[in-house]
């Protein structure tokens, strides 16, 4: 007998005293994914007997399967659980974190339960108690799925020895598909654009007539491929053709929903442009309408690709639901979150997840239309209102650009405003007035493109957050920190501390065969961002009442006077404005990493407080230093070359 479960899931054991549930669990379970009841009670009180630590027991029993549950890892409860309300915590438990919950029930003869437990020291308790234990679970097998388990597999007690276990991935689980990807946006109908930017992509039609790109990249659908717009039977058509071929990803939308549910003979409201879709599929064959309906009946609710550093749903998807199974998970992938109250325009009145999320994942979306694509904490929603007249986007994964199409026309108008004022600001800016500490605070684990993995200790991050604080500038300006260079080994010249050549031989050792030298001028790093306007910068950096700055390498102002900050940006501008840059390159500001000269610009206060002491100490000493040479001179010694040079400096 071979039984599936899924890789993930909460495993509950039933049966009574002495069925083998243990021995059971043993055989087809790791052992830290077993978590015994009779082992609890041990640990709580040195006695896996004592029903005087029952409760303690069962705390720490859903205590350490909350742990396992939130980190994804399958759990195993080995317990009798043949009363609901054993059973009932550990049910809350699977919706809490989104998984789906199996039952096991061993059912062996009471006959043998009571002759096993004869023959265990540990098990002398009378007859009743086994009794009850078979007649509680044949009481609630009939039950078992109505209470919630999504799986029931009951085991006879006397064949345990030939059942198999296998583990079965999720639907979403496409960890292995590492791309490259091409993520597009709600079609809604919009076929013409589609092709558009399918071929903007490089995709090309097959001898098949089907889209396929030539270096093999998949192209991956966030939803809602219907309604609303004029050609929603051709870009069906089109979707379920690249997914055939194994071209392309699709998840449900909660347009696409709609439909499945009106094709399987399901009361739907005809609204919100599911009209323009039947119609455009009232010519199609019956054939056609069967294929659609379990073409979108397959859809799940989102996918977990390229290891689980890519996730794509149709309304986005918090960190905690990511790879999960739920009626709950299913219900936000379609239309996220809400409040269960409506706005001014009659539409449901959603929260904004995003704000909030810090997934380690990237997260990839529509439902919702938006201006422009940006990303906001690791997300990105894709809906850019192309039936509404906006533009048709999709994202290049892993290279993350940002591809749109422009709407041929307005298919659609829109109940709620999609382009407002402050629309033009970025989805991070409208959302980064604050910084959130408990991003800062504690042990930091950062993982890096080129670096790997790099750890920041709690007090290196309190003090970084300390001086930054007190010193640096507003965050939002801080969008580059210019690189450095490492030293070179010491020169091994008698006279030089560095020389060319060993920064020479630390190229050619790394292999770089091409060096470009350049003069360099003493002078201080500094970063300016230099924009038009201050509206330009409200667009740009998200800041207010200001049109831009001169930064240090390390994020802090590099004018103590303003006055000379804001001359050094009027001449930047007045140039920039002359060479034509504004216009030449589309843009209102622009980000110049530099050295601003002379070098005392920027050391007045080093000149001041070091260099300059020193050199009044020198001069102050230059008369007692020629005495004593005139006295040297006097008693033969030969100082005259160095008493004349004293005596110039004089």
């Amino acid at each position: 007998m071979k039984i599936e479960i899924p890789e993930l899931c909460l495993v509950v054991l039933m049966g009574a005293s002495g069925a083998g549930k243990s021995s059971f669990a043993r055989r087809h379970f790791l052992p830290t994914e077993i978590i015994s009841s009779d082992f609890c009670r041990g640990l709580v009180c040195d006695d896996e007997t004592s029903l005087e630590a029952t409760t303690d027991a069962f705390e720490l029993v859903h205590f350490i399967a909350a742990k396992r549950l939130e980190l994804g890892k399958l759990t195993v409860i080995d317990a009798t659980n043949v009363q609901k309300e054993a059973r009932a915590p550990l049910l809350q438990l699977a919706r809490k974190y989104f998984v789906q919950c199996v039952a096991l029930v061993i059912d062996t003869p009471e006959h043998v339960c009571q002759e096993r437990n004869s023959l265990r020291p540990d098990r002398q308790f009378g007859p009743h108690v086994v009794r009850n234990h078979c007649r509680q679970l044949r009481g609630s097998i009939r039950h078992l799925e109505k209470d919630g388990f999504r799986y029931v597999h009951v085991l006879r007690g006397e064949h345990l020895e030939s059942v198999e276990i296998a583990r079965a991935k999720l639907w979403n689980d496409k960890k292995s598909e590492t791309g490259p990807f091409d993520i597009f946006g709600d079609v809604h109908g919009c076929a013409d654009e589609l092709v558009e930017l399918l071929e903007t992509l490089g995709y090309a039609r097959d001898e098949n007539g089907v889209f396929a790109h030539p270096e093999a990249r998949k192209a991956v659908f966030v939803g809602d491929l219907a309604d609303r717009g004029p050609k929603s039977r051709e870009v069906l058509e089109l979707v379920m053709a690249m997914e055939k071929a194994g071209r392309a990803l699709c998840v449900l939308g909660n347009h696409d929903e709609k439909l499945r549910r009106y094709l399987g003979g399901k009361g739907v409201k005809i609204a919100h442009g599911l009209q323009e879709t039947l119609d455009s599929l009232e010519s199609a064959p019956d054939e056609f309408r069967t294929e659609l309906f379990k073409w979108l009946d397959a859809r799940i609710s989102h996918y977990v690709l390229d290891g689980g550093r890519l996730v794509v749903a149709h309304a986005g998807l918090k960190a905690a639901m990511q790879g999960r199974a739920a009626g709950a998970v299913r219900s936000f992938c379609l239309f996220g979150e809400t409040t269960g109250e409506t706005d001014e325009w009659g539409l449901p009145e959603r929260l904004d997840w995003a704000r909030e999320y810090k997934g380690r994942a990237a997260v990839v979306y529509g439902h919702t239309p938006v201006p422009r694509a940006t990303w906001l904490n690791n997300t990105l929603n894709l809906d850019t209102g192309c039936v509404f007249g906006g533009a048709l986007t999709a994202l290049r994964y892993p290279e993350r650009e940002v591809v749109s199409v422009a709407a041929k026309q307005t298919y659609a108008e829109s109940v709620r405003p999609i382009w407002t004022t402050e629309s033009a600001l970025s989805a991070q800016q409208q959302h980064d007035d604050l910084l959130d500490i408990s991003d800062y605070l504690g042990k930091r684990l950062i993982e890096t493109g080129l670096a790997g993995n790099l750890t920041i200790r709690a007090e290196n991050s309190a003090a970084a957050l300390e001086v930054m604080s007190r010193y640096a500038v507003d965050p939002k300006w801080l969008r580059y920190l210019p690189p450095t260079m490492a030293p070179v080994a010491t020169s091994k010249l008698p006279d030089f501390l560095e020389y060319p050549t060993q920064a020479f031989d630390y190229f050619r050792a790394e292999g770089i065969e091409v060096v470009v030298c350049e003069e360099k001028h003493m002078g201080s790093r500094a970063v300016v961002a230099v924009c038009k306007d201050q509206e330009a910068a409200r667009l740009a950096f998200g800041v207010e009442g200001e049109s831009g700055i001169v930064l240090t390498r390390t994020g802090r102002r590099f004018f103590d006077d303003l006055k000379m900050e804001t001359a050094l940006l009027n001449r930047l501008r007045e140039a920039i404005s002359r060479a034509g840059w504004w216009e030449s390159f589309e843009s209102g500001w622009f980000l110049l990493d530099c050295e601003l000269m002379p070098w005392s610009a920027k050391a007045q206060e080093l000149i001041r407080h070091q260099y300059a002491p020193v050199a009044a100490a020198g001069i102050a000493s230059l008369g007692a230093a020629n005495a004593a040479l005139e006295l040297a001179k006097a008693r033969g010694l030969e100082v005259d070359e160095l008493l004349d040079l004293f005596q110039k400096s004089a």
